[in-house]
């Protein structure tokens, strides 16, 4: 990320007459709100003052000894620059969001350490330098799609096919064959004119009733025939040979890329799953890819072989009569023109579409998800309503395109076409002069049609070129997309014993926002630890780390004193137990749900977990038992019952650290107390971190940790903290309050 950008001369100049000697720079960026203006000013930062510098003038000048606590905070359209001076905030510069607000954020926590040297007049150290990677493409300025270097309006369309032809390795010979098989059939229409001319000028025209055909000729004009009948059945075996083989390496193609696809997902991290919907993802796995087969396998070798036959045809074209030749060309230069202006359009107009389509499928996949909250508020009608509105905007949208396709293309058909006119013209004043025959006007016309074929496909090459790439820049986000928790080049395989220790770990979903701040904290194996706080104050986002779903931005997190970061996740993960509020049940049996963490576990072991989870007597009296399938997302089953498969499944697992996520929250007393039963034969022997809604569960805990507003405010046994009388006491206080009413 840059902190330090080039001064124009006048702005330069104006900063130079400002300084003092000695004073260097430490950081440079630009501001582009004064007022209610936009500008092109910059804020120089150097080791003694700020410089506001607009249009080669010196706006502000800033002491850095007279300034403390900066920030960058996030206002209706832009975001303000801010700075304490005598205890009072004041605005430094205001600039629109994007690729600016993480420089400031870097350039906010490197202004506090000048501030500190001048005060303690101290030379300042080296600048503070950001490893955040570029977010916006240098050549357009428009922001890389996210987690990606991929930039839409500069992405080189070549570089896709390259990269389409690296993927088609080991299946590349298949994928070639029907190419082959294209360029021989168009061969073979090349021979039958021919043949055709010498049964026109041979026999046809020659003999009548007055000249009648002799055994022998008939003979031969019957071979004629056979032979055109024999290529005619030959050429469409080749059909036949390359339909065949395209559906099979079309279909291995197909699942190759969406094997490949769903593997790339699994390796996304958390952050980057969560931006894009289920429908999103699921349209991109199953149409995207059928588009690209489609083009790959089918649409592909036809192009490739009226190509092929376009040139073969055009050289016999030249061969036969080069002045005939002309007239297939004269119109080609104003099609090429026309459809060249039409491409941006129709570019536009694809994009467009998919846009709508996947904003319907995301609905679509939402409200099925969410169907229960929909007739729970009754809201089935709006919801109907919304979705013909997406769907009808879609199909607006698709009828539009279809409407300006299906008219400016047969438009610029006949514009092509037009040749084949000029054609007939000139061929019968030359059959008429007697300077051609009756065979050559029809093998003339036979390869101008072939030649007109391909350049008919024109008209639909540019449409179906355009939805290919669209498809396939979709495919390639995801492909391209680079993981933001990945594993180190050799990552260590360790057996964990339970320590954990947390060590000055701030982070934010952000950089420049933490979530969390300067967490400390030593746990030892088989201890349990409990996390509270309000709503927001970084709970989750803290066990997330523990699991390394997410990368600390600063500081480290070490499991037997090795750094997470350097043990592969398969590892890590594979020894952690989850427990979860909102407990996910796959759609599959009561069996295959409690052994997904272990599937080579046997049945006793299945029995034996459920029954330490409290929920074998529960699950015996379903209507197949262990066989009985729980619906989709286990909504057949109750939250309480899904949540002892779910411990049930951490159980037989048999983790060393286990993360509990508010497991009994929301549950009754009765279930509450089976689940809790469960829990303590869970925790035993076993590092636990757990997030309790209701804090009277966590008596037993050997700490408790108090976290506010991100950062670790209180951290001791459940006594000890109710004796300081802190944060925690007023938590069990208002939750004993509330109880009693």
């Amino acid at each position: 990320m840059k902190l330090l950008y080039t001064l124009n001369d006048s702005d330069a100049a104006a900063y130079s007459a400002a300084s003092s000697e000695g004073e260097r720079i430490m950081y440079c960026l630009p501001y582009d709100i004064e007022g209610s203006e936009f500008v092109k000013g910059f804020m120089v930062f150097t080791d003694k003052y700020i410089y506001k510098i607009l249009k080669g003038k010196l706006i502000e000048k800033f002491d850095l000894i007279e300034l403390s606590e900066y920030t960058t905070e996030i206002m209706y359209g832009s975001v303000g620059f801010y700075a304490k001076k005598d205890g009072v905030t004041i605005l430094l510069c205001r600039f629109i969001s994007g690729r600016n607000l993480p420089r400031y954020s870097v350039v906010a926590s490197g202004c506090e350490a000048l501030s500190e040297c001048a005060r303690k007049s101290e030379a300042a150290g080296a600048p503070l330098e950001s490893s955040e990677p570029e977010r916006y493409c240098p050549k357009c300025g428009r922001p890389f799609l996210l987690h990606t270097k991929i930039c839409p309006h500069c992405q080189d369309k070549k570089e896709i096919y390259l990269k389409l032809w690296s993927m088609t390795r080991g299946i590349r010979l298949m994928m070639l064959f029907p190419l082959i098989t294209a360029a021989l059939g168009y061969i073979i229409r090349f021979i039958i004119p021919v043949i055709q001319k010498d049964a026109i000028n041979n026999y046809i025209t020659v003999y009548s009733e007055e000249n009648p055909i002799a055994d022998k000729a008939l003979v031969s004009f019957i071979l004629v025939v056979i032979a055109l009948v024999v290529l005619d059945i030959v050429h469409r075996l080749l059909n036949v040979l390359q339909s065949r083989i395209s559906a099979i390496s079309g279909n291995k193609f197909t699942r190759l890329l969406r094997t490949i696809m769903f593997e790339k997902i699994q390796t996304l991290s958390m952050n980057s799953i969560q931006t894009k919907s289920t429908g999103d993802l699921m349209g991109r796995i199953n149409n995207d890819v059928t588009t690209v087969q489609n083009f790959m396998t089918n649409l592909l070798p036809t192009y490739f072989g009226q190509i092929f036959s376009f040139l073969l045809a055009l050289l016999f074209l030249i061969i036969i009569n080069p002045m005939m030749c002309l007239f297939v060309f004269i119109p080609l230069p104003f099609t090429v023109v026309a459809l060249f202006s039409f491409r941006n359009c129709m570019q536009r107009r694809n994009v467009r579409s998919w846009l709508l389509g996947q904003r319907t499928n995301r609905y679509l996949q939402d409200v099925l998800n969410g169907v229960r909250v929909v007739k729970s508020y009754g809201g089935e009608e709006m919801t109907v309503n919304e979705f013909e509105n997406l769907n009808d905007r879609q199909a607006k949208q698709d009828e539009s395109n279809a409407k300006l396709f299906d008219t400016v293309f047969p438009l610029i058909g006949f514009l092509l076409k037009s040749g084949s006119y000029l054609i007939l013209m000139y061929g019968n004043i030359m059959l008429f002069g007697g300077y051609m025959s009756y065979g050559e006007l029809s093998q003339f016309n036979s390869y101008s049609n072939i030649v007109y074929e391909p350049l008919m496909q024109i008209t639909t090459i540019p449409r179906n070129i355009s939805t290919f790439i669209t498809s396939l820049s979709k495919i390639f986000e995801i492909l391209e997309e680079e993981p933001e928790v990945a594993n180190i080049d050799l990552p260590i395989d360790i057996k964990i014993e339970g320590d954990v220790e947390i060590k000055n770990v701030t982070f934010g979903y952000d950089s420049y926002n933490p979530v969390l701040r300067n967490i400390n904290l030593s746990v030892k194996q088989g201890e349990m630890i409990g996390i509270v706080g309000h709503s927001g104050c970084g709970k989750t986002t803290l066990i997330n780390l523990i699991m390394r779903l997410y990368d600390v931005t600063s500081g480290s997190i070490e499991i037997d004193d090795v750094n997470i970061r350097d043990i592969s996740q398969q590892a890590l993960r594979s020894q952690i137990g989850v427990v979860l509020q909102e407990t996910h049940l796959f759609s599959g049996s009561v069996r295959d749900n409690i052994r997904y963490s272990k599937p080579m576990a046997s049945n006793d072991e299945v029995i034996a977990a459920a029954r330490m989870a409290n929920a074998h007597d529960f699950i015996v009296s379903l209507p197949e038992g262990y066989n009985t399938m729980v619906g989709e997302k286990g909504y057949s089953l109750s939250g309480g019952e899904r949540q002892r498969i779910a411990i049930a499944r951490a159980l037989i697992h048999n983790p060393r650290i286990l993360i509990l996520d508010e497991a009994t929250a929301a549950l009754d007393t009765e279930t509450e107390k089976l689940i809790q039963d469960a829990i303590n034969k869970l925790v035993g022997g076993r590092t636990t971190f757990a997030i309790a809604h209701r804090l009277s569960t966590l008596r037993n805990a050997d700490k408790i940790l108090v976290l506010d507003h991100g950062n670790m405010a209180e951290f001791g046994t459940h006594k000890e903290l109710l004796d300081a009388r802190g944060i925690y006491y007023k938590l069990v206080m208002a939750q004993q309050r509330a109880a009693m009413k």
